[in-house]
């Protein structure tokens, strides 16, 4: 696997643009679009939230009865969520718009809103975004970039990634962009992502990737334990880099797991990593488990307690709100066998061992905790299966971020 620049532009035949469409902010972009030469096999995966915004039900709908997509009409700003059938009507409206100009069919349009629950989009903007987009459709890599920052809301930085490996002699590639920073939590994160690439594949096999990923990598994010409204993440394929077509499970399928198992995982580190008012990325290892299920758990349950959070914001050693964290977590485990490591770019450090202190450095260990990427591991020697989930700590910024956040 060869880790390359770019983003959603990265693989064969997909262009991307941005606009200023004055949805809700004022002097930046806020509109992206994503678009492939040819049709595109697609894949999604959305919120679990039994309220789904009216792009979801629009998407879900392309994604799980029509054959291809090949296009994608993001706004940020207006959620559109909680906005009834007149909602519905604007991603109707908003595929149209796109479908007319780029003269493809309107139900292979797919359409993601993010930002404020319950207002109604200003459907002649989006209109007129779209509109001022498509002339602007580039390959390159600065068109994907704009498109990333286009989407942003709460983010403070633009979330992209790529790769390329070889299957069936031809080289593939994946690249993805996501937006995400508040209301993030496990069964999907509020966030949108969407991942690009001109492998070969059948629909059927795509979607089996993405379903069985999203669990290890975006369900296992968490920033302040608020399941969104909008959550989407969408795999468009083009087939465009001509390998041998992908319809078993075979080790080209390995292959391609594989690189979207990283962009995923790098994507969803980054939302973890840009959590409203966050200063660190929080990383959870549960090692030693029974089983799978008993490692996610654990570690989901350490990674969303608040206590923990705080704790890391002070670099703070406080290793007892962890234990304390997996106790109430409903998994069984014995806390006089579990040792417990924090970890970072200073160093590493066992804080307890067999469920007491070891008699650590309290400088170390706030040395260790002060870096902007921690990780606290917990072995709690039951066997051999482990889990990795991610958050960030909590800070005073995340309360004034959320408390002004419609105006």
């Amino acid at each position: 696997m060869k880790i390359i620049e770019g983003g959603v532009t990265a693989a064969k035949g997909f262009q991307a643009a941005a606009a200023a469409a004055e949805i809700k902010y004022k002097n930046r972009t806020d509109m992206a679009m994503i678009y492939s030469e040819k049709p595109c096999v697609a894949a999604g995966t959305f919120t679990t939230n039994v309220v789904k915004a009216a792009p979801v039900k629009w998407d879900q709908e392309v994604v799980y009865h029509h054959p291809h997509a090949q296009a994608v009409i993001c706004n940020s700003g207006i959620a559109n969520a909680c906005t009834g059938q007149e909602g519905y009507g604007y991603c109707k409206a908003t595929a149209e718009a796109a479908a007319e100009i780029l003269g493809i069919p309107a139900d292979s349009v797919l359409v993601a809103s993010t930002g404020v629950i319950g207002m109604q989009v200003p459907i002649d903007r989006i209109v007129n975004g779209v509109r001022a987009m498509a002339p602007k459709l580039q390959p390159t890599e600065e068109a994907g970039t704009e498109a990333a920052k286009a989407i942003m809301t709460t983010d403070t930085v633009k979330k992209e990634v790529a790769v390329q490996v070889e299957i069936g002699g031809k080289t593939v590639t994946i690249g993805g962009m996501c937006k995400g920073s508040g209301m993030i939590h496990p069964n999907m994160c509020t966030m949108l992502g969407f991942v690009t690439t001109d492998v070969s594949i059948t629909k059927e096999l795509l979607q089996e990737a993405l379903s069985e990923d999203v669990k290890d990598t975006y369900n296992m994010v968490s920033v302040d334990g608020d399941t969104s409204t909008n959550d989407t993440v969408l795999l468009l394929a083009n087939g465009m880099a001509e390998n041998p077509e992908i319809t078993e499970k075979d080790d080209n399928y390995k292959i391609f797991k594989d690189a979207l198992n990283y962009i995923n995982t790098a994507l969803a580190k980054k939302i973890a990593g840009d959590g409203e008012g966050a200063t660190a990325l929080f990383e959870v290892k549960v090692i030693g488990a029974e089983s799978k299920e008993q490692a996610v758990t654990l570690s989901k349950s350490v990674v969303t307690s608040s206590l923990t959070k705080a704790a890391i914001y002070g670099h703070d050693a406080n290793w007892g709100r962890i234990l304390c964290a997996m106790g109430y977590s409903g998994a069984k485990f014995d806390p006089e066998k579990v040792d417990l490591y924090f970890e970072s770019r200073a160093g590493k450090l066992k804080i307890i061992e067999n469920g007491v202190s070891t008699g650590y450095s309290e400088e170390e260990a706030t040395k260790i905790l002060s870096e902007d990427e921690v990780t606290a591991i917990a072995d709690i020697k039951m066997g051999t299966c482990s889990a990795t989930a991610w958050g960030c700590d909590l800070t005073y910024d995340y309360i004034k971020i959320n408390a002004d956040y419609r105006s």
